[in-house]
């Protein structure tokens, strides 16, 4: 197998609700649910392989605080040669509304403090392996940094996943142009079906997929996340389409960083596009309809994906 690795944000997450939008400025309102956990979408993407005993490298930092402590503590073994930053660790705190809805507010604490001279020597062991680079807009010394990481992942038969995430200010015309040259050196963009349409201009998938993969080197993959709709890919002028099964939806929060995980796990394996598709579908869907999240490969998975 080939080897795996992700870089990008890992905070703390706090989920709570679920609450109808929005209270009244001043006012408190009484939830049915709470919970602490690590996240962010590298740490999601991490938790899903080593819930699954999968070998993998996660380069980070965290802050110099209780939670960086902590956060560092629930990584482990995989954490040794994460950064300690001279800041407060990010924290992001998600209110549930029905119907799956989510709201965050997150802090920008650690995450920005990351530059790729400091996640470089974490990932030494990765030669022609996969890496997933997670949450790049809230990483901006990273982000700045990429044209160098780019350049020692060609050098080293390192494959690039980008999953970006949403930018903070939005779809401006900078911010457009900066995430359409990562996707210039990207070998598997794996991206939601708001932000394929946002990248690429489009009103719908279908539109979206040959617009994102003529930025995209040849031969490169887009891959689409449509949550109930399965995931959608495109390779070579081929459409492939996964649907999702379905199932009693428990919590769909990193929904789209497990799916990352199976979808790499099975490239990562030698799998065809359908077979990851199906993978990183199965194995989201499984982990949004269980508690505690339930991190292993359905029955005989393995077998199909080989």
């Amino acid at each position: 197998m080939r080897p795996l690795a992700t870089l990008g944000n890992v905070n703390v997450d706090l989920i709570m609700g679920p609450t109808t939008p929005w209270p009244r400025p001043g006012t408190e309102v009484l939830v049915a649910h709470d919970e602490l956990r690590p996240g962010g979408a590298a740490g999601n993407t991490a938790l899903a392989w080593a819930g699954m005993e999968v070998p993998f490298t996660i380069a980070s930092n965290v802050g110099d605080d209780a939670f960086g402590l902590w956060l560092i503590n629930a990584f482990r073994p995989h954490s040794g040669a994460w950064v300690i930053s001279p800041c407060y660790t990010t924290v992001s705190v998600g209110l549930t509304h029905p119907g799956d809805e989510r709201t965050f507010f997150t802090t920008r604490g650690h995450l920005p403090e990351l530059g790729w001279h400091e996640a470089r020597p974490q990932l030494e062991q990765l030669d022609g392996g996969l890496l997933l680079l997670s949450g790049s807009f809230l990483m901006d010394k990273l982000a700045a940094d990429y044209s160098a990481l780019f350049t020692w992942a060609a050098d080293r038969g390192v494959e690039i996943a980008l999953d970006p995430g949403w930018p903070v200010a939005g779809w401006t015309a900078a911010e457009l142009s900066r995430a359409r040259t990562w996707v210039g050196a990207t070998r598997h963009l794996l991206i939601n079906e708001v932000e394929a349409m946002a990248l690429a201009g489009a009103d719908g998938i279908e539109t979206a997929l040959p617009t994102l993969a003529d930025l995209l080197p040849d031969g490169a993959t887009v891959v689409v996340k449509a949550g109930p709709k399965g995931a959608y890919a495109w390779q070579g002028g081929t459409v492939h389409h996964t649907v999702a099964p379905e199932v009693l939806v428990v919590d769909t929060i990193g929904a789209g960083d497990i799916f990352n995980a199976g979808y790499l796990l099975a490239i990562a394996e030698g799998a065809t596009l359908p077979k990851a598709l199906e993978t990183g579908v199965i194995l989201a869907s499984r982990v949004i309809s269980t508690s505690p999240r339930r991190y292993e490969r359905p029955a005989g998975l393995r077998e199909r994906v080989g």
